[in-house]
């Protein structure tokens, strides 16, 4: 290990953080006019007049600024407010007080658009205002959190396999199936409601929180992971038999299909590589919340991270969006930000768990790439999406998809875990 590497890539890290993405978010994201959060930033960073909110966007910004504040880079407690800011005014204008639950999608003016209840949306209702409790110490963000928890499991579990489903309309009836999503199951859901009753958990310490977290753990270790390879498996029926990855109606995987296909190419035969790396992290990081020696799932993350390195372009530098279970194929050679910045958390602690040379150098592949072609130093945040080369394919700044959550998400543990290695 090249210990003056490790300090210089904690300094870009550091330097990009305190003077590029976090004045982006703090300067810009609060809406002076109707209140809640500006989320639609063209390639300048300027507001680019979308009339749209989103509770995704909203949530994630709310667990952004909250994280920033409970690892020391909020000194002045600017972000904390922003975060105050915004659980009030979920609370208040976002939440269905008749059925329970949040609202999907708003205009500017914070008026209805989409009234369904979306478990995607909530996932990151009880990860953000679980981690504002543990940020602020205001039980108002604990309390929004158990509600919702508690109702996934009266309205979302299902019971008979395993799991929960997903899509439901306003009063909580399950949406249909096909492309309205009634009757599938996703690893992205499930997922991140590891991550969400990790941090529920942690804030909590509630016995059901720590059942329910085991419980997903299981099922994404003995269900929705290859049973072969240890990669994700994207969509599912109820009983657990692989569905053909389509288009929903409502929310994500809109804009990486091709043209009007209602069905992803290789549609019972890719897996994210971003999500895979993603997935081995959040991992470690509940185990660890639960007291448990992540060393138990070494089988599953040698594949998973065996399967990661292939999706590593070591010509251009940077991750590759999605390819073959087994590896042997690369379906789409795109640099997606998320992608990217989930490697950057996930070698580091692939690296604290085994001590292996390799997942140093694959993360300075991933970081140089990074820092030369995936950030706009001008402005301050990440490009959505840029081409092998790195040249930009998607040029806005931030929508109610591409925001906030990855980039300052993925720069924050990095600088933890880089002064780790350096200690």
């Amino acid at each position: 290990m090249d210990l003056e590497m490790v300090k210089l890539w904690k300094k870009e890290m550091s330097s990009h953080l305190s003077q590029e993405l976090l004045p982006f978010w703090q300067n810009r994201i609060w809406d002076e006019s109707y209140g809640g959060f500006i989320t639609q930033f063209d390639t300048n960073g300027d507001d680019s007049g979308c009339d749209e909110k989103s509770l995704l966007a909203h949530m994630r910004s709310i667990y952004s600024f909250s994280l920033a504040h409970i690892k020391g880079f909020d000194p002045d407690n600017v972000l904390l407010g922003l975060a105050e800011k915004g659980v009030q005014f979920a609370i208040d204008n976002y939440w269905d007080s008749e059925n329970g639950g949040f609202y999907w999608l708003f205009n500017r003016k914070n008026e209805v658009l989409i009234d369904k209840k979306i478990l995607y949306g909530h996932s990151f209702a009880i990860y953000a205002l679980a981690t504002y409790t543990s940020a602020s110490g205001d039980p108002r963000g604990l309390e929004y959190a158990e509600k919702c928890f508690d109702l996934l499991q009266i309205y979302a579990a299902e019971t008979s396999c395993g799991g929960y489903w997903e899509m439901f309309e306003k009063d909580w009836i399950l949406c249909g199936p096909g492309s309205a999503g009634g009757d599938r199951k996703t690893l992205d859901v499930h997922m991140h409601l590891m991550e969400a009753f990790t941090a529920l958990y942690a804030c909590s310490g509630k016995d059901v929180h720590k059942r329910k977290l085991q419980e997903i753990i299981d099922l994404l270790t003995q269900r929705i992971m290859h049973p072969l390879y240890g990669t994700g498996i994207p969509q599912f029926y109820k009983d657990w038999t692989i569905a053909p990855q389509i288009k929903f109606d409502i929310i994500w995987g809109w804009d990486r299909f091709v043209g009007d296909s209602q069905e992803k190419v290789n549609n019972l035969d890719n897996s994210s590589y971003g999500h895979n790396v993603e997935f081995f992290w959040l991992l470690t990081d509940s185990l660890k919340i639960l007291g448990q020696d992540p060393h138990n799932y070494d089988e599953l993350f040698g594949k998973i991270l065996a399967h990661a390195e292939i999706g590593i372009d070591r010509e251009y530098g940077g991750v590759y969006v999605e390819g073959s279970h087994d590896g042997r194929k690369v379906y789409d050679q795109a640099k997606e930000f998320w992608q990217q910045a989930e490697f950057l958390t996930g070698m580091l602690d692939a690296y604290l768990l085994y001590g292996d040379e390799k997942y140093l150098e694959n993360y300075q592949n991933v970081h140089t790439f990074v820092m030369n072609h995936m950030i706009k130093h001008e402005v301050g945040e990440w490009w959505p999406l840029l081409s092998r080369e790195g040249n930009p394919i998607w040029e806005h700044m931030s929508h109610s998809w591409k925001v906030n959550y990855h980039s300052i998400r993925a720069v924050i543990l990095t600088i933890e875990r880089l002064e780790r290695i350096s200690a």
